[in-house]
C-alpha cells in the first residue's frame, strides 16, 4: 500500500464554514480532493463552539483516530465546536476515554466475536429470505426500504438484545433522534431520548425479574454481578446497541443496492463470482458515504502533531472518514468502486479504540441482504430516476427515505 507523506504543509488557507456543502446523496464534497492536495490539515468553522482543524488524508486520520492525546470524553458537557447547538451529552461508550472505556469494551467484544456472529448467519438468513418474500409477493415492483432494508436489521437487533419486536416504534424513534441529531429541535431530540431510555429501564427491570437467553440479560448479569457497569451505562449501551444495531445497518444495506444497480458491470462481476461477496462489502464501506464523514470534536488534551502541523492542548480535532476513503496516497483509483480490490484497509468501520464493535455483525448482515435480495431477483433495477430520490441526510447516516425497485 502507498505510504502516506512523512510530513503536511502547515496549514495556510482561509478559515472555511463546515460542512462545506450541504450533503447531497451520496456525493463526496468536491473540495475535499483539493485539501487532501493543497491542505490536508486545515482550519474549519464550525457552527456552533469555534474553530477547528480537519484532517482529511488517511494516514493523518488513522493516527489522529489512535492517538490517546486527542480526547473524545473532553467534549462532554462542553462548549467545542460542533454542528449541532446542543453540546454533547454523556451518551456511554462514544464519548468514553480508556479506561473507562476499555472496561465497557472487553464486555462488548465478547458478544461480537466473529465466531458468535456466524452461529446467527442462518438466522438472519431465514429472516432476509421471509423479508425477500415479502418484497416479490408485491408483484412486479416495490419499496426495497420499507419491505427489506429496514426489517431485516430491526429483526436481528431485537432477537439479539431481547427486545421485543412489536415495541419497534419507540427504539425506532430514539434511534432516529440518535441519528438526526444537529436536524431535531431540542425538546423534541429530548423527549425522545427520554423516552427511549424509560423503555430500556423497565425492560431491564423485567429482565432482572424474568432472565433469558439474550444479550441484554448477559449485560445485566454483567452489571449486578460485580459492578463492572452502572445502572446509567448499561442503559447507555443498551441505546448505542439498538441505534447502531439497525440504524446504520438499515441504510446501508439500501447504500450498498443502490450503488451496485449504479454499477451494473461491478453487479454483474458480483453475480457470476459470489465468493467475491466479502471483498465486496469492504468496498462498498470504503466508497460509499455512511455519514457525513465526521461527528464530534477531538480535544487534544496536550501539544501534539499530525501530518506536520502542531495542534496546541486544548484545541479540537475533527477528522473526515470519507476523505480517508478517497485518499489517492493510499487506494488506487480511489474514486472507483471495485469489488475485487485487495488489501481494502478502509475505515469505514473507524479506527482505534472506538473501532465499530458490532463490525463483524454488520458485514454479516449486509453481506446476507445482498445475497437475498441478488438471488430472489436476477433482473433486479432501479424503479426510480436519481434526481426523484429523496435522501435521508443527517450527522451520522444518510440513504434514501424510499427506494422503488422492479423485477
Amino acid at each position: 500500500m502507498p505510504a502516506s507523506k512523512s510530513s503536511c504543509p502547515v496549514a495556510h488557507g482561509p478559515v472555511r464554514d463546515f460542512p462545506f456543502t450541504p450533503v447531497d446523496g451520496l456525493v463526496i464534497e468536491p473540495v475535499l480532493a483539493e485539501l487532501r492536495r493543497e491542505e490536508p490539515i486545515s482550519r474549519i468553522r464550525l457552527p456552533y463552539g469555534g474553530e477547528a482543524w480537519l484532517a482529511t488524508r488517511y494516514q493523518d486520520v488513522r493516527n489522529a483516530l489512535a492517538d490517546p492525546r486527542l480526547s473524545r470524553a473532553a467534549v462532554v458537557n462542553a462548549d467545542v465546536p460542533r454542528r449541532q447547538e446542543m453540546q454533547v451529552g454523556p451518551e456511554g461508550i462514544m464519548y468514553m476515554d480508556p479506561p473507562d472505556h476499555s472496561r465497557l469494551r472487553r464486555l462488548l467484544t465478547k458478544a461480537f466475536t466473529r465466531r458468535r456472529v456466524e452461529t446467527l448467519r442462518p438466522r438472519v438468513a431465514e429472516i432476509a429470505a421471509e423479508l425477500a418474500g415479502d418484497l416479490a409477493a408485491q408483484g412486479s415492483g416495490g419499496d426495497l426500504v420499507s419491505t427489506f432494508s429496514w426489517p431485516l436489521p430491526t429483526r436481528v437487533i431485537c432477537e439479539l438484545l431481547g427486545v421485543p419486536y412489536e415495541d419497534r416504534e419507540i427504539f425506532s424513534r430514539g434511534a432516529d433522534a440518535l441519528m438526526q441529531g444537529d436536524t431535531l429541535p431540542h425538546a423534541e431530540f429530548t423527549s425522545r431520548i427520554n423516552e427511549l431510555c424509560l423503555y430500556l429501564a423497565k425492560l431491564i427491570a423485567q429482565r432482572r425479574a424474568q432472565p433469558t437467553e439474550d444479550m441484554l440479560t448477559a449485560l445485566i448479569q454483567a452489571r449486578d454481578e460485580d459492578d463492572r457497569l452502572s445502572e446509567q451505562e448499561l442503559i447507555s449501551i443498551s441505546v448505542v446497541l439498538l441505534a447502531g444495531g439497525h440504524e446504520t445497518t438499515a441504510n446501508q444495506i439500501t447504500n450498498f443496492l443502490y450503488t451496485l444497480l449504479r454499477h451494473p458491470g461491478q453487479l454483474a462481476l458480483l453475480r457470476e463470482k459470489p465468493e467475491l461477496m466479502p471483498q465486496a462489502v469492504d468496498e462498498l464501506m470504503r466508497y460509499i458515504p455512511l455519514g457525513t464523514g465526521h461527528h464530534a470534536a477531538m480535544i487534544a488534551t496536550e501539544d501534539l502533531e499530525i501530518g506536520g502541523q502542531r495542534i496546541a492542548e486544548g484545541e479540537s480535532v475533527y477528522v473526515h472518514i470519507h476523505s480517508a476513503n478517497r485518499d489517492g496516497e493510499f487506494f488506487e483509483n480511489p474514486d472507483e468502486l471495485d469489488l475485487g480490490r485487495e488489501d481494502n484497509h478502509h475505515m469505514g468501520f473507524g479506527h482505534g479504540v472506538h473501532f465499530c464493535v458490532g463490525a463483524q455483525l454488520a458485514r454479516m448482515e449486509l453481506s446476507v441482504a445482498v445475497e437475498s435480495v441478488l438471488d430472489r431477483f436476477p433482473t433486479l433495477e432501479l424503479d426510480i430516476e436519481d434526481e426523484a430520490i429523496r435522501w435521508r441526510s443527517s450527522l451520522l447516516v444518510r440513504g434514501p427515505l424510499a427506494l422503488p425497485v422492479r423485477w
